[in-house]
């Protein structure tokens, strides 16, 4: 991979696809979204206490103060929804330290600070997952609280918003969670780290059954991704070391009446996996792996912390998995994927670009095709 600066691009060339890499100021918030913020017309971006204005993204403006503990914001998700019902996308978010899940206010899309709204305090929140939990086109909260029991929010937009939350089982999370049909249903399951709570008809009042039917990494990734890796028909497990070294997909098997799951490893040598995203960057009609390293995930106290950081993308090529790498180097000058990455065509080009928020710094990799 060779770079090209150009009027204060960086251009990441290669064999592959080709990236304009901008930096976007100086925050290390980790988590960010792409989204209309004024609803000017063009796509702004997001991340912790600023929004950028699209097109250029030069001028921030602030959204409200975050709390900081040592060398985090206490800020993990900046996701768009229009909570409100407005017609002005709000941010949904949750709290490490705080334990909160909270919405701040769009003030539609004046220049002024917006409001929080706390929903309800439940524990660490490594992560906020965002799912249709029920399948009937409204996007649902999916905090991961690792040190206490899964809930799941059933969201309902209005003048007052309606959050209800349902606790699916008192088992502890862990540190990871997907979303997923592992057993065909036609119904979402939720993935944890030591197996999978089945889904219920009714999601909001039936049980979720668990099964331990497999071992995940400890630190699991947020999100736990799942895919048909071999093309065979059953779903498949990727999933990442959020706070060691490792990348793998756990093969799904039926042997006789059994479901079984079989490792098989995509990176042994590179570590905190703790993000990661399947879409379609390359135009070719199938899904790539999209991720990267999170820069200090603990501070520095995670194996390979020192480690140069990197943004990738894998071909998934039926399970014979294939790295390229965006970026990768020392975090003074490239790029993690922190915990929230953000992945859209900003610019309209037809092409998906990539939106990287971390310790680091926050960049975007703007697609240039091939």
């Amino acid at each position: 991979m060779t770079a090209v600066i150009l009027a204060g691009l960086i251009s990441l060339t290669g064999a592959n696809l080709e990236f304009d890499k901008q930096k976007i100021g100086d925050t290390v918030y980790e988590a960010c979204s792409i989204f209309d913020v004024d609803k000017d017309g063009n796509l702004d971006i997001v991340s912790g206490e600023y929004w950028h204005a699209g097109p250029s993204f030069t001028q921030a403006h602030k959204i409200c103060d975050i709390t900081k503990e040592r060398d985090y914001y206490d800020d993990f998700a900046d996701y768009p929804m229009d909570v409100n019902g407005d017609g002005y996308l709000d941010i949904v978010t949750g709290a490490w330290f705080g334990k909160k899940v909270t919405w701040r206010e769009n003030p539609k899309g004046k220049k002024v600070e917006w409001t929080n709204h706390d929903v309800e305090t439940i524990g660490n929140i490594e992560k906020i997952a965002f799912w249709d939990i029920d399948d009937d086109g409204t996007i649902d909260i999916v905090p991961n609280t690792p040190n206490g029991p899964q809930r799941i929010f059933k969201f309902t937009p209005g003048p007052v918003p309606k959050f209800t939350s349902h606790e699916i089982n008192p088992k502890k999370t862990g540190h990871g969670l997907g979303f997923g049909d592992i057993n065909g249903d036609g119904r979402g399951d939720l993935i944890v780290h030591d197996g999978w709570f089945e889904g219920p008809k009714n999601p909001w009042e039936g049980e979720w059954k668990f099964h331990a039917e497999f071992q995940l990494y400890g630190g699991s990734s947020v999100p736990i991704l799942t895919h048909d890796v071999n093309d065979d028909g059953l779903l498949d497990i990727i999933v990442g070391a959020g706070h060691d070294y490792g990348l793998g997909w756990w093969k799904q098997q039926i042997v006789g009446e059994k479901r079984v799951f079989v490792k098989h490893d995509i990176e042994t040598k590179r570590s905190q996996f703790h993000d990661m995203a399947l879409d379609d960057i390359d135009n070719d009609g199938e899904m790539e792996l999209i991720t990267g390293k999170r820069y200090y995930a603990h501070s520095g106290g995670d194996p390979g912390a020192e480690e140069p950081v990197g943004l990738y993308y894998y071909e998934i090529n039926k399970g014979d998995f294939e790295r390229i790498d965006i970026d990768y180097g020392p975090a003074e000058t490239a790029s993690g994927t922190g915990i929230y990455l953000w992945i859209r065509d900003i610019n309209g080009d037809g092409w998906k670009d990539i939106l990287a928020a971390g310790k680091e710094g926050m960049y975007l990799f703007s697609n240039k095709g091939k």
